[in-house]
C-alpha cells in the first residue's frame, strides 16, 4: 500500500483514548475502535492484501476484551476500508443497493427499491479520488482535465462512469450501476394473461424490444424474457457489460471492450452483432441498442434471424420505433428513410414499454404490436390483453420453419 494511499484512509484522528478497549462496549466506541484499528493496520501491515487474521490480531491486541460479535465486525469494516473501494465496499455488498453515486465530496447517495436516499458514507476529496483510482487503474484508463470522463467495469460486472473537472463542475463525480440483475418472473411486471401473451411471442420466435427510461427494468424483464426461451436453442448474448443471468443451458456471452489508453483495441456492440451471426444463433439477446448496431440487427432480422430481443431507451412504443429508425439511419446515412422504416416495420413484431412508478415499482405499460414505422396496435396493457396477435400467421411460420 503506497504512502498516499495510506495517508489518504487514515481518516480523522479520534484522539487518544481511541486505542482503549473500554471503547469496544459502546456502539461509539466501536466506530472509534474501528479508527484506531485502520489506522494501526496502515501503519504496521505491509501486505497486500491485508489477512483478515492480521487485522483481528490488531483488534485484540488494542481490545483485548473485544466480543466476538464486535471482532467480526469491526475486522469486516476495517478490511473494507483497506481493500477494494474501501469505504464503498459496504454499500456495493448490500445485494440490495442498486446504484451507488458520488457527487463529489461530502455524502454518498444510493439506490435501493427504486429509490433514492443518502447513505450513511461520506467521502472527503482524498477519498474520492482514490476510489477513483482503484476503479480507473485496473482497467487500464486514465481520467484527467484531456479525458475527463471514462466509463468502466468494475470486477464484478458494475457499470461505473466518472466525471473529473473541469466537466464536473463540484466533481469529482462517480456513478456506479450495481451487477444486480434479479432473477425475476415476469409474473412480477404483469397479470397472468399479459405474461401468457409475452410467453407465446417468445416461444413464436417474435422479435420483441423492451422499452422504457433509465432504471425503468428493462434488462431484468429482458433477462426474465430469455429465460423462456427453448433450452434446445442457442442463445447468444450481446451487450457493452455483461449483466444478463440466463438459466439456460446454451448461452454465448459476448462483452464490447473499449479502446485501450494507447487509442486501440475497441470492440464496439456493432462488431458483436455481426460476429454473432457467424455463431449459428438460434436467438440474439442485445442487452440495448443505443448505436449504429440498430442497422446490422434489422438486417439481420431481416434476413432469416427470429426470435431477438433488445432493448431501446423510449417513452413508449411508437417512440421506440422511431429511435431505432434514427439510429439506423444514422449508420448509414446512403439509406433512405422510407427503405429504414420500412425494415423497422418488418423487423419487429412487438414492443414491451416498462413504466416506474413514484414508490419504484415496475410495471409493463403496454404491450403493442408493430403495424408500421410509427403506428403500432395495442394488445396489452397492464390489467389485461386487449386484442390478440394479429401477426400469428408469420410468425407461426418462422416456428414451423425453425423446428423443421
Amino acid at each position: 500500500m503506497t504512502a498516499t494511499a495510506a495517508a489518504t484512509l487514515r481518516g480523522p484522528r479520534v484522539g487518544p483514548a481511541a486505542d482503549g478497549g473500554a471503547h469496544a462496549t459502546t456502539a461509539n466506541g466501536s466506530a472509534a475502535l474501528v479508527e484506531a484499528v485502520h489506522r494501526r493496520v496502515i501503519d504496521t501491515i505491509a501486505e497486500d492484501p491485508v489477512p483478515e487474521v492480521d487485522i483481528a490480531g490488531v483488534v485484540r491486541a488494542l481490545a483485548p476484551l473485544t466480543p466476538t460479535h464486535v471482532l467480526d465486525d469491526v475486522v469486516a469494516r476495517v478490511a473494507a476500508r483497506v481493500h477494494g473501494l474501501g469505504p464503498l465496499e459496504p454499500l456495493l455488498a448490500d445485494a440490495s443497493v442498486s446504484e451507488v453515486m458520488i457527487n463529489g465530496p461530502g455524502p454518498v447517495w444510493i439506490e435501493r427499491g427504486g429509490t433514492v436516499s443518502r447513505s450513511g458514507v461520506s467521502l472527503d476529496r482524498a477519498a474520492v479520488d482514490l476510489v477513483i483510482e482503484r476503479i480507473v487503474s485496473p482497467l487500464g484508463r486514465r481520467v484527467d482535465q484531456l479525458t475527463p470522463c471514462v466509463d468502466g467495469r468494475l470486477p464484478d460486472g458494475s457499470r461505473v462512469h466518472v466525471a473529473v473537472p473541469p466537466v464536473a463542475v463540484d466533481g469529482p463525480y462517480v456513478t456506479i450501476r450495481r451487477f444486480v440483475v434479479p432473477d425475476v418472473a415476469l409474473e412480477m411486471f404483469a397479470c397472468p394473461p399479459v405474461v401468457a401473451l409475452l410467453e407465446e411471442f417468445v416461444d413464436r420466435g417474435a422479435n420483441l424490444v423492451v422499452s422504457g427510461g433509465t432504471g425503468a427494468g428493462k434488462t431484468t424483464l429482458l433477462n426474465a424474457l430469455a429465460g423462456r426461451v427453448s433450452q434446445h436453442q442457442r442463445v447468444i448474448t450481446i451487450e457493452d457489460a455483461a449483466e444478463l443471468q440466463l438459466e439456460h443451458p446454451h448461452v454465448v456471452r459476448l462483452e464490447a471492450r473499449p479502446e485501450s489508453r494507447e487509442g486501440g483495441g475497441a470492440v464496439t456492440i456493432r462488431d458483436l452483432v455481426r460476429n454473432a451471426l457467424r455463431m449459428r444463433p438460434d436467438r440474439l439477446v442485445v442487452g440495448e441498442v443505443r448505436g449504429p448496431e440498430a442497422l446490422d440487427l434489422l438486417h439481420a432480422l431481416n434476413t432469416g434471424h427470429a426470435g431477438c430481443l433488445s432493448t431501446v431507451h423510449a417513452n413508449g412504443p411508437v417512440d421506440a420505433l422511431r429511435r431505432l429508425a434514427a439510429l439506423a439511419t444514422a449508420a448509414d446515412e446512403r439509406l433512405g428513410v422510407d427503405a429504414v422504416r420500412d425494415h423497422v416495420t418488418a423487423a419487429i413484431d412487438a414492443v414491451v414499454h416498462l413504466g416506474r412508478s413514484p414508490d419504484g415499482t415496475r410495471r409493463i405499460a403496454a404491450v403493442a404490436e408493430v403495424a408500421d414505422h410509427d403506428r403500432v396496435r395495442l394488445l396489452a396493457d397492464d390489467t389485461e390483453v386487449c386484442s390478440p396477435i394479429a401477426r400469428a400467421a408469420r410468425l407461426e411460420a418462422e416456428r414451423i420453419g425453425s423446428n423443421s
